[in-house]
Order: C-alpha cells, then structure tokens, then sequence
C-alpha cells in the first residue's frame, strides 16, 4: 500500500507529507484550494508526463516521493528484473526541473519513464471524472471484461495462437506466390547456379586467386626488387653482404684463441651469414615463382574479371559469392520440393485453423459467463446508487474478422437507467448525473478486480448527493476494507465514510499563494464535515450532525438506522 507521499515545491504547494493508512482516505477542501493536485502528484508517480509548469513560481525543481509496502509479488518480480534492492519496500521519486527536464527514480536507481509505467500498473489506478470517455471505448470494455475472466490463461493461449496462425499463413502464401511463378523462376535460379558454379569455389580460393592476380600485376616491379635485394646479399662480386660477412667471421675467428670475449661476436656474424644465404635462396624462389607462364596468367586474370563481373550482378563483393551460390542453390531445392512444402503447410495451417477456432469459442463462452456476472453485479450498484430498475449488459457478439489475438468477439456495455427502456449502447446515455453514477457503478466493479495497491478516486461523486451519496460513500468504504483507497470529494457523505482524512486548504497572504494539506484527528474531521454540511459558518447542529454521520458510518448504519443493500460478487 501507498504509506508515505512527499511533495516539494509542486504546484502550489511548498512543501507537504501525507502518512497514508489502509482503508478508505478522503481528501476535502474548498472548491479550487487544489485537491486535485495530490491526484496530479500521482499521476507522476504512475509515469505520467509533466512539463516545467508544475514546478512552483521561484523553486528550480518539484519533486514527489511516494513509498510503498507490502509489496506483491509482481512488483518484487518486477524489481529483481531490474536489478533493483528492495527489502520489501519501494520508494518511487519524480523531479522535474524549471526547464522541464524530468527524471524517475525507484529505490534511488534512475529508470526510463517507460519503465517506471510498466511499474506503476502495479502500484496505483487512477480513476477520475473522465473516466467514462475511456470506459465507451470498445478495446477498454473487452478488457475490463477479460479481467472478470474465471480462467485468464484462455486469453493468453488465445494469442499464442494467434500468433502461431499468423505466422503459418505468412509462409503459405508467401510460398503459394512463389509456386505460381515456379517454372520461370527456377530457369533463372537454375543459369544463375550454372553461372556461379562454373567460377565460385570457396572465399579463400577466391582470396588467394585475388591475391596472384595483384602480385602478377605489379609483378615487373617486385622482381627489380626481389633481384636487388639478391645482388646485394649474396651474388655482388666481392663485396655482398655474405662476402663482408664472411670476411669479418673469418678475422676474429683467427684471433678467438687469443681473447674468449670475441667468441660471441664471432657466433653472431656467423648466424647473420647463415640468415643472408637463407634470404637469398628465399629471393631466387621468388624471382622463379615470378616467372609465370603466359597461360597461367591469362586464367588467373580472366577468372578474377569473371568474379567481380559476378559480384556486380548480384551486388555483392567477390568474398560473398560462395554465399549466394550456396542460397541460390538451397532456394533451387526448396521450388523443386514446393508442392510438398505446400501440403505440409496447407496441413498445418488446417490443424491450427481448428485449434484456434476450439479456442476461441471456449474463450466466447467464459467471457458469457463473465458478462452473465458482470451485469448482474453492475446492475445492483446501479440500483444502489439510486437508478431504480436500471440494468446493466455485456453484449458478447461474433466479430466481423474471425481471428485476432483477443479472439473473435466483439464486446460492447449496454445499459437502461429506467425501467421499460431497451438497453443502449453506454456511450448513448445522456444525463450527465446518470453518466456519473453508472461510471461509479463500473469503476467500482471494475476496482475489484484490481491488483494495484492503491486505488484513487478523483471526484467521480460529482453529480450525485443526498441518500444516493451516502450509498457512494459506504460503496468506497467497503472497497477500502480490501484495498487502500484515496477519495477526492466534496461531499460530505462520502467524507464521512472514510477510514481517515486530510483537508487540503488554500493560503495567500495577498502576494503568495500556496495550498497546505493537513491530516485530521476527530475533532477536526467533525468541524470538516460540519463545513461540508453547513458551509462557512458552522453551527452546533451542523457539528451534531458530523457527529452523528461519523458515528455511524463507524458503526456501518446509515442515518436512518437501516442498511440498504450493498451489491457483493
């Protein structure tokens, strides 16, 4: 759960700390003091974008820290994943500079956004007064179905098999359009392979090949060189290098006996006479090698010409034609062998055509049997929260195209806000309070289902009061005894309901303005409340009255001393 959030210089707000408990929380103030900006604080947390707007008028930088505990197993996956120590707690912080520069970090490791979004569907879910803009799209509806799913392991074998599909008809057509064109692309394959076998070998042949075609090339050159170099070590009258050699080994091989110290100088003139008759038989090899014969020559050039004139072809290098002789020639067996290949795919493609088709309807009926169980809870809520015989309906219908990785149904949310009307499509429903309370119906719905360790709820009372508020409010004080949530109201209904709660109070002293966040103890909750009820002025009856409403909401009565019914799965 969300235990500890700090805020600095965000917004309005100069500096603040909320500890947060379990249960249900409520966040209260006036309209326009800047509850809002605590759900904006999260959405931060969550990933979410901001721009250097947030920082507040003066400060270099907003900051938001948010930690976490009794983490489940997902987020510890998710953090080991990451390489990231955790202990069994997590702090999540965002700063975001004057310039709008932005940065995350979990535990004090920086992560990408990215990263931190995929985190964040395990840690908060945000749901606010857009929310039915998200809820009539059809893909959100599907989903917020498959996660009423008794099964959900259908919806993942589903789209293995989807995928398995995909990729099986890929290669049948892409081999059905080869086999139609068969006969004249295996005349090209078959002289391209005629071609290249006639002068590709292997790329070191090829390599050595290039090799004596530059070395006859610059031959006239190298054999200048090569003789040269054999004149002046060995064949010089007189005075080669193993002439003098010879003469400067022979002078200190006279005196040896008279002084030992010039034995080592004399072993080493030695060596060097040796190493110079061995360059110069090395050199004659060279001159003979040079002295090629014409026809040889001629082939060396004509083959090397051939090769590169086969490289421009297929727009390669001459190193890479044994390559492509090797492809052509596997793509040659493949064409000759198509029609089998064909029929092993028609095979496969037919078995998983059925598997998917068995898949798919095991899938349609479990998402029925969840609409079945989705309605009729959605439909309850309704009629808690004051729409009397209105209903609630998951349409489950066959999708147009037959396969896809969600399956073949199409799933749309119907609903009827009174009775003896015929359910409608929910993104018809017209009244702006009835679109409140059937988005509040879904939502908590929807909550029950949640893995996110904090839910937030952001004004989704707005439109609605009296007895139907007070029903709101115990709707998310029961879904705060199996998940912690965080409630922006301004009804005093549902304030009273809640485990504990925070004023948030805006403060200028005519230059400056800020927004300050104050936890309440029960005296404070009760003047709170009694604001809420009363308005500015408040009155010992309104305080009675507070007194009575957080009395019984502890107690888990209404005002009237009779529980209506609370819809439960």
């Amino acid at each position: 759960m969300l235990t500890h959030l700090q805020l600095r210089d965000f917004v309005l707000v100069d500096q603040a700390e909320l500890e947060l408990r379990p249960g249900l929380t409520a966040l209260t103030g006036e309209t326009g003091a800047g509850k809002s900006i605590l759900v904006d604080a999260l959405l931060l947390i969550a990933g979410g974008r901001a721009g250097g707007d947030v920082v507040r008028q003066g400060a270099e930088r907003a900051e938001v820290t948010a930690s976490f505990a009794a983490l489940p197993q997902a987020v510890q996956s998710w953090l080991d994943a990451q390489a990231i120590e955790h202990a069994g707690e997590l702090v999540v912080r965002r700063v975001i500079g004057a310039d709008g520069r932005t940065r995350a970090y979990v535990n004090g490791q920086v992560v990408p956004l990215q990263a931190l979004k995929e985190l964040a569907q395990f840690l908060i879910e945000i749901h606010g007064q857009q929310e039915f803009q998200r809820l009539v799209n059809r893909g959100t509806q599907r989903e917020m179905l498959d996660e009423h799913l008794a099964d959900a392991a259908l919806l993942t074998g589903i789209g293995v098999l989807y995928e398995r599909h995909r990729a099986c008809r890929r290669d049948f057509e892409s081999l059905q359009a080869a086999a139609e064109n068969r006969d004249s692309r295996l005349d090209l394959l078959r002289y391209q392979l005629a071609e290249l076998d006639a002068e590709v070998t292997t790329a070191a042949a090829i390599e050595e090949l290039m090799v004596d075609r530059k070395r006859i090339a610059g031959r006239g050159r190298l054999g200048v060189a090569a003789q040269t170099a054999l004149s002046a070590a060995y064949e010089s009258d007189g005075d080669s290098a193993h002439s003098l050699l010879a003469k400067a080994h022979a002078a200190l091989r006279n005196v040896a006996d008279a002084d030992p110290q010039l034995a080592p100088a004399a072993t080493l003139l030695a060596e060097a006479m040796i190493n110079t008759q061995e360059a110069a038989d090395a050199l004659r090899h060279y001159l003979d090698a040079l002295d090629i014969d014409p026809k040889r020559q001629e082939e060396i050039e004509r083959h090397a010409a051939a090769l590169e004139t086969l490289a421009r072809k297929h727009r390669l290098t001459v190193l890479e034609l044994p390559e492509q002789r090797l492809r052509t020639e596997t793509e040659l067996q493949a064409l000759d062998n198509v029609q089998l290949s064909l029929g092993k795919l028609e095979l496969e493609l037919a078995a998983l055509t059925r598997d998917y088709r068995a898949a798919a309807q095991r899938l349609t009926q479990a998402r029925n049997k969840a609409a079945d169980q989705l309605s009729r809870h959605i439909t309850q809520l309704m009629q808690a929260l004051g729409m009397a015989g209105g209903q609630f309906a998951v349409a489950v219908t066959s999708s147009e195209g037959e396969f896809s990785a969600k399956g073949s149904d199409d799933i749309e949310f119907l609903v009827s806000a009174n009775p003896g009307q015929a359910p409608k499509s929910l993104a018809k429903v017209a009244s702006g309070g009835e679109l409140s309370r059937i988005s509040l119906a879904v939502q908590v719905a929807a909550a029950a289902k949640t893995s996110a360790l904090c839910m937030v709820f952001d004004e989704v009372d707005a439109g609605i009061g009296g007895a139907v508020a007070e029903i709101v409010g115990r709707q998310l004080r029961e879904l705060g005894e199996r998940a912690q949530v965080l409630c922006v109201t301004h009804l005093a209904q549902v304030a009273a309901q809640a485990h504990s709660q925070f004023r948030v109070t805006k403060l200028t002293d005519g230059k400056i303005t800020r927004t300050q966040v104050m936890s309440l103890g029960p005296p404070e909750r009760v003047d709170e409340i009694a604001r809420m009820l009363g308005g500015i002025d408040i009155t010992e009856q309104a305080r009675a009255h507070a007194r009575e409403m957080l009395a019984l909401a502890a107690a888990g009565t209404t005002v009237k001393k009779k529980r209506a019914p609370i819809a439960r799965r």
